[in-house]
C-alpha cells in the first residue's frame, strides 16, 4: 500500500470513528465503501471490523452505567448465531447483492425513524434484529441500522442508545474477528489497515466524544447519519 494510500485510509477511518462514537453507530457504512475502493471489499470489511471493536471496547467501558443489559442480552441472542449465516453470504453472494441487501436495510431504518415509528421492546422484535444485525456484520461490516433502528423506535435515551449498541457490537465484534481468523480471511493488507487506522481512529474518537456531549437533538443526529448511510449504500447498488 503506497503512502498516499495510507493516507486515505486513515483519514477515512477518522472520519469514521467519529461518526460510530457520536450515534453508537455508522463506522462501517461510512468506512466500508471507502476503503474498499483501495483495498478491496474484504480486506476492507475484515479491517475496518478489527478497529471498530476497539472503539466500541472504550465506549462500552466509559459508558457501562448506561448499558441497558436486558436488552443487549436479547440483542445477542439473536445477532451471535447470525455470525455464521453472515459469514456463508460472504462467500455466496456478489458483491453487488450485498450492496442492495445493505440499501435496504438502512433505509427500512430510515424511514421507522423519520416517521416516528415506536414499537415495545419485545423479545422477539429486538432478536430478530439482533439476528439480521449479526448477519450483515460478518457479510457486509455493516450492522448498526437494524440496531439503531429498533433502538430510536423504543425511545431510548442518547447515552443508553449509544452504551447498550457499543456493548452489543464487543460481543458481536469479538465473534466476527474470531470467525475471520478461523476462515483465513485476515490478510496482511487487513493487518495494515489495523496498523494504519490505529492513530486515526483513536483521534476520531475524542473529538466524537467531545461533540456528543454537545448534542441537543439526538433522533435529528441518527437520522441524519441514517439518511447519509441510505445515500452511500443506494450509490454502491446502483454502481455495482
Amino acid at each position: 500500500m503506497s503512502v498516499p494510500a495510507m493516507l486515505a485510509v486513515a483519514a477515512i477511518l477518522a472520519v469514521a470513528s467519529c461518526a460510530q462514537v457520536l450515534t453508537g453507530f455508522g463506522y462501517s457504512l461510512l468506512s466500508v465503501p471507502l476503503l474498499g475502493l483501495i483495498t478491496g471489499p474484504v480486506d476492507a470489511v475484515v479491517g475496518s471490523s478489527i478497529l471498530v471493536l476497539l472503539v466500541n471496547l472504550i465506549v462500552a467501558a466509559r459508558e457501562r452505567a448506561h448499558i441497558r443489559w436486558p436488552v443487549a442480552r436479547t440483542v445477542l441472542l439473536g445477532g451471535l448465531p447470525g455470525l455464521p449465516l453472515g459469514l456463508w453470504l460472504l462467500h455466496v453472494l456478489p458483491v453487488r447483492t450485498l450492496s442492495i441487501m445493505i440499501a435496504v436495510v438502512v433505509l427500512a431504518g430510515t424511514v421507522a425513524i423519520w416517521t416516528g415509528l415506536r414499537i415495545r421492546p419485545r423479545s422477539l422484535t429486538i432478536g430478530l434484529a439482533g439476528l439480521l444485525s449479526g448477519a450483515l456484520t460478518t457479510s457486509a461490516g455493516v450492522n448498526g441500522p437494524p440496531m439503531a433502528a429498533v433502538f430510536a423506535a423504543m425511545g431510548l435515551p442518547p447515552r443508553p442508545f449509544r452504551a447498550t449498541l457499543a456493548a452489543i457490537f464487543v460481543v458481536v465484534g469479538l465473534g466476527a474477528v474470531a470467525g475471520f481468523a478461523m476462515t483465513g480471511e485476515i490478510s496482511p493488507t487487513g493487518w495494515l489497515i489495523t496498523v494504519v487506522g490505529g492513530p486515526a481512529v483513536a483521534l476520531g474518537w475524542l473529538v466524537g466524544d467531545r461533540i456528543f456531549t454537545r448534542v441537543r437533538n439526538f433522533r435529528i443526529v441518527v437520522l441524519c447519519a441514517l439518511v447519509l448511510a441510505s445515500l452511500t449504500t443506494l450509490t454502491r447498488a446502483v454502481l455495482g
